[in-house]
């Protein structure tokens, strides 16, 4: 049976961890505005034990260390690998599936009451309510600078009991920006990728309708355009939505419609000058496609 998320906020994560603190204080801060977790795995073993799904009110950002986690974030499944940057934000719901032995993550959790470093309107993309979550696989030099502002903000909130809060917003300000920078990297390279595919498919319709009369078959457009049919395939279902072979029998059915409805060639003709194997497969062909026989569309 499905439960309703309950609220992991920095109350009920306090008092969670509260009687723990002596064995994870080195890896762990927290105070009502800022949490910060640096590689240990006790905390997350903790939250898993409270029945998950949870639901967050704040932002928290991380880096994927070491191991790797399944963790369904807003009912998708994601796999959470060392070398990723990983964001979840207000309203997220968060259910852990499994993490491993040598799970390690290095974040921070900026909850409601943080003074957040950006005004009304100019916070960056990627925290600005347009996504609820997003998964970065980061380079060696992208995680080395996440990691240095982590630790950066570490040591300044450890320095004293009463630290230098526009300094510790300055840093947060730094690694959301780092973060954005990367999330728009991506974005456009998806962006970049989808027009790559499109191309695809607009160069496979041009060659269909060109040439659907003699190659009913899609590895001759895949060989055509030097790809593999496999490809070829997933590009135009994932792009239009419908099959390789779906376009081909399109194009070719209103080719033969049209020689049927504006020529005065028998059946037979048309059959053999649309290459199929002889008169009877191309008759059943037309009527599996439209529900009549060539004779029957001609008449009508």
């Amino acid at each position: 049976m499905n439960r309703q998320p309950q609220l992991m906020d920095i109350t009920r994560m306090r008092d969670i961890l509260t009687p723990h603190l002596s064995q994870i204080r080195e890896h762990v801060f927290l105070n009502s505005e800022l949490g910060m977790v640096r590689g240990d795995r006790t905390v997350f073993s903790l939250l898993m034990r409270q029945k998950p799904p949870f639901t967050i009110n704040d932002h928290r950002l991380g880096i994927i260390m070491s191991g790797d986690a399944v963790i369904n974030f807003n009912l998708q499944d994601r796999h959470l690998t060392s070398g990723a940057l990983v964001y979840i934000g207000p309203g997220t719901i968060i259910h852990p599936k499994r993490l491993s032995p040598d799970l390690r993550i290095y974040g921070m959790g900026l909850f409601s009451n943080f003074p957040m470093p950006f005004a009304q309107g100019q916070m960056p993309s990627a925290f600005n309510g347009q996504v609820r979550d997003f998964l970065l696989p980061a380079s060696e030099k992208d995680i080395a600078t996440a990691q240095h502002i982590l630790d950066t903000i570490w040591q300044t909130v450890h320095a004293s009991d009463d630290y230098h809060r526009p300094t510790v917003t300055a840093l947060v300000a730094a690694q959301m920006h780092h973060y954005d920078q990367l999330f728009l990297q991506q974005a456009n390279q998806q962006a970049r990728s989808r027009s790559h595919e499109q191309r695809i498919f607009d160069r496979f319709l041009q060659l269909v309708t060109q040439h659907c009369a003699e190659h009913h078959q899609i590895g001759y457009y895949a060989e055509r355009m030097c790809l593999t049919e496999r490809y070829l395939s997933t590009v135009v279902r994932q792009t239009s939505g419908a099959t390789a072979k779906d376009w081909i029998d399109r194009a070719l059915i209103t080719r033969i419609k049209i020689e049927l409805h504006h020529t005065d060639k028998p059946a037979a003709q048309i059959a053999d000058e649309m290459h199929f194997a002889n008169p009877s497969f191309f008759s059943k062909y037309f009527r599996r496609l439209t529900g009549m026989t060539p004779g029957e569309y001609k008449s009508q």
